[in-house]
């Protein structure tokens, strides 16, 4: 799972599974995947991802034959590439004017791209088909611009043998921050190697927790900073005061790659905030696990991760790519290879289509997965200065978690920093 922050999902409808894609001059022919196309003469159209890579090439192959099989008339030229690479290599393709015809893209990235003109318009969308606002995430002026692929959430994973064996409940949703961290301090046992806690100190944790306690992280007009504030103050407090009491210090090994994952698979952590792309890894566990909704303060508020694809502005194929783009995101093919591969989940608003999803076993509350989903984090985007700002964030929390500087030092180092980029 690539981590690509999206923006708020209002999730658990059950709606129709019915798109309808660019109308013709000609009489249209309809698609399993619900776009239509009177295409006669065979095209072939190119397709850019990272999404498959790492594993699930095959599945995405199924759905790319699927697609051909109802659609003999286009051919899908797939490219895959690693994440590391992928964005370099779109920019190129961009600035050269070589985009292929659909090509993935994350959140974070597409207000900057859509006001760059890269994105074709896709005509006749129906957004409900999509789980609420992940579809407005990836629309401009009520023009969808992408559709999204998939998405997954972060939830509290929890050790239930290391509870039980301390005579604890388990979390729940109705847990708060203080719930939360009177169980950490019962769960740590630091001469025994085991932790309470793991959060990491990090950006995307701190727009979460912020949002949890209650703040912003823009002013409202997004032209200053506005998590210089008691509500980020608390946010901040509540990420560095687990380092080293509940949660090892970066010298203990926290943040190095992989390091929870360890810790985790050695029966060593009680608690975990991570994303359910991990659920396959969680699987081996020797130990009893389960998950529940993350504790939240003021709110609760949960982070979602996306992917998107969107038509190139410079196709000359715009209407057999939207009927893939269409069919990669909502078909009854696509949603059954993604749960029976356990590719992320299809962001799709028909939970009749999802419910397998729920019985696959560990963990046993992956309703936890969508309840979730009625409150989200959403993250800030600022545009071609996303990065510096998500490096100026983590740095200066980096500092507070060292005892380098105090929390509001840090917060106001980093409301300076970014007021800069902001500008």
């Amino acid at each position: 799972m690539q981590k690509s922050a999206i923006a708020g999902v209002g999730i658990v409808a059950a709606l129709a599974l019915t798109l309808t894609a660019c109308s013709s001059s000609d009489e249209p022919g309809e698609t399993s995947g619900g776009a239509t196309s009177s295409a006669a003469e065979p095209v072939t159209i190119t397709y850019s991802n990272f999404i498959s890579n790492g594993g699930n090439e095959d599945n995405l192959a199924a759905i790319v034959s699927a697609f051909e099989a109802e659609n003999p008339t286009i051919t899908v030229d797939v490219t895959t590439l690693p994440y590391a690479d992928y964005f370099t290599a779109l920019q190129t393709d961009l600035a050269a004017g070589t985009t292929a015809d659909v090509f993935d893209i994350e959140y974070a990235t597409y207000p900057t791209y859509q006001s760059a003109g890269a994105f074709a318009p896709l005509e006749g969308v129906d957004s409900s088909v999509y789980r609420g606002d992940v579809a407005a995430a990836y629309q401009t002026d009520g023009v969808s611009y992408a559709l999204p692929t998939s998405f997954s959430t972060v939830v509290l994973y929890f050790n239930k043998d290391l509870f039980d064996a301390a005579g604890l409940d388990y979390p729940t949703s109705d847990w708060t921050w203080a719930d939360e961290k009177a169980a950490a301090e019962a769960l740590t046992d630091t001469g025994a190697g085991v932790w309470g806690d793991y959060q990491p100190i990090s950006y995307y944790e701190f727009y979460k927790a912020l949002v949890q306690a209650g703040g912003q992280f823009l002013s409202d007009d997004g032209t200053s900073v506005a998590f210089d504030s008691p509500e980020g103050i608390a946010a901040a407090q509540w990420l560095v005061g687990k380092s080293g009491s509940t949660m090892p210090t970066a010298e203990q090994g926290a943040g190095t790659p992989d390091f929870d994952t360890s810790l985790w698979a050695d029966g060593k952590l009680a608690m975990w905030h991570s994303g359910i792309w991990m659920f396959g890894a969680a699987a081996d566990s020797s130990f009893g696990w389960d998950i529940a909704v993350e504790p939240g303060d003021a709110q609760n508020a949960s982070a979602v991760f996306s992917n998107a694809v969107a038509v190139s502005a410079n196709s000359s194929q715009k209407e057999a790519a939207q009927m893939f783009a269409e069919y990669l995101t909502s078909s009854q093919v696509m949603v059954d290879t993604r749960l029976s591969a356990g590719w992320e989940l299809p962001a799709i608003s028909d939970e009749a289509l999802l419910a397998t999803y729920l019985d696959q076993g560990s963990p046993d509350n992956r309703q936890a997965v969508f309840d979730s989903l009625d409150g989200i984090a959403l993250p800030p985007v600022i545009g071609d200065n996303q990065a510096e700002m998500q490096d100026i964030i983590g740095a200066q929390l980096t500092e507070a978690a060292a005892g380098r500087m105090s929390v509001e030092d840090a917060l106001a180092s980093a409301a300076s920093q970014v007021n800069d980029l902001l500008g």
